[in-house]
C-alpha cells in the first residue's frame, strides 16, 4: 500500500494521471482491478454463516424510555448488519405465537397485557455467530442477575420490563423471523466490512 501512494504522489507530482486500477487500490482497498473491470468480494462465500440471522425487538418499555437507538447503536458497532427494521402494535395473535412454549404460564396473561401496551420496534440482524453474541449483549433474562455491559445489565430494573427480546436459537431464530416479517421486508445488502470481518475469522479458524 505503501508503494502504491508513492507512485500515485510522484505520477501527480509529474502532472501525469495515475492508472485507473492503481486509484481504484488506494481508495477501494477492497476493490480488485482485473484490467478495466472492478471487481467486488464478496464474503457469503467465503464465510457461509456470515448469514446467520437474529430476531432483536425492543420491547415496550424500551420503547417509551427512548432506547431504540442506543440498542441498534451497540448492534451496529458490534459488526452486525440490520437487514429488517419495523414498528409496530403487536397484535395478541402474534404474541401468542411467538410467546407459545409459556402459554401455560400462569403469568403469560400479564405478558400478553404488557406486550401490548404500547409500540414494538422489531429488527433482523445477520453476522457471523449473531444468534450467539446477540444473547450475550443482551444479557440475563433476570436484570439482577445481567452483566454491566449488556443492555439489560445497563437499562434493565425489573425481570418483567427487561428492554429487549433476543432468539436463543438459530432454529428459533429462523421461527420468530417468519413470524414478525414477510421476505419483501427483508434486504440482502452487502457491507465494506464483510471482507475484513471475513478474513479475521478465516485466518484464525486455519
Amino acid at each position: 500500500m505503501m508503494l502504491q501512494w508513492r507512485i500515485f504522489h510522484t505520477l501527480c507530482s509529474a502532472g501525469r494521471e495515475a492508472p485507473k486500477s492503481l486509484k481504484a487500490g488506494l481508495l477501494f482497498p477492497h476493490v480488485l482491478s482485473c484490467g478495466h473491470r472492478f471487481v467486488w468480494h464478496r464474503t457469503k462465500t467465503s464465510l457461509p454463516d456470515s448469514r446467520e440471522r437474529t430476531l432483536i425487538a425492543v420491547k415496550p418499555d424500551g420503547v417509551q424510555r427512548r432506547l431504540v437507538g442506543q440498542i441498534i447503536q451497540r448492534f451496529e458497532q458490534r459488526g452486525f448488519r440490520l437487514v429488517g427494521l419495523k414498528m409496530l402494535q403487536a397484535s395478541e395473535d402474534l404474541l401468542s405465537e411467538h410467546y407459545c412454549q409459556l402459554r401455560s404460564k400462569p403469568f403469560f396473561p400479564i405478558l400478553l397485557q404488557y406486550m401490548t401496551s404500547g409500540p414494538v420496534v422489531a429488527m433482523v440482524w445477520e453476522g457471523h455467530n449473531v444468534v450467539k453474541t446477540s444473547r450475550t449483549m443482551v444479557g440475563h433474562t433476570n436484570p439482577a442477575e445481567a452483566q454491566a455491559g449488556t443492555v439489560r445489565g445497563d437499562f434493565s430494573t425489573h425481570v418483567s420490563r427487561n428492554v429487549v427480546h433476543a432468539s436463543d436459537s438459530v432454529e428459533g431464530a429462523q421461527r420468530e423471523i417468519h413470524l414478525w416479517f414477510q421476505a419483501k421486508d427483508l434486504l440482502d445488502w452487502d457491507s465494506w466490512d464483510q471482507m475484513s470481518t471475513s478474513d479475521v475469522t478465516t485466518s484464525s479458524a486455519s
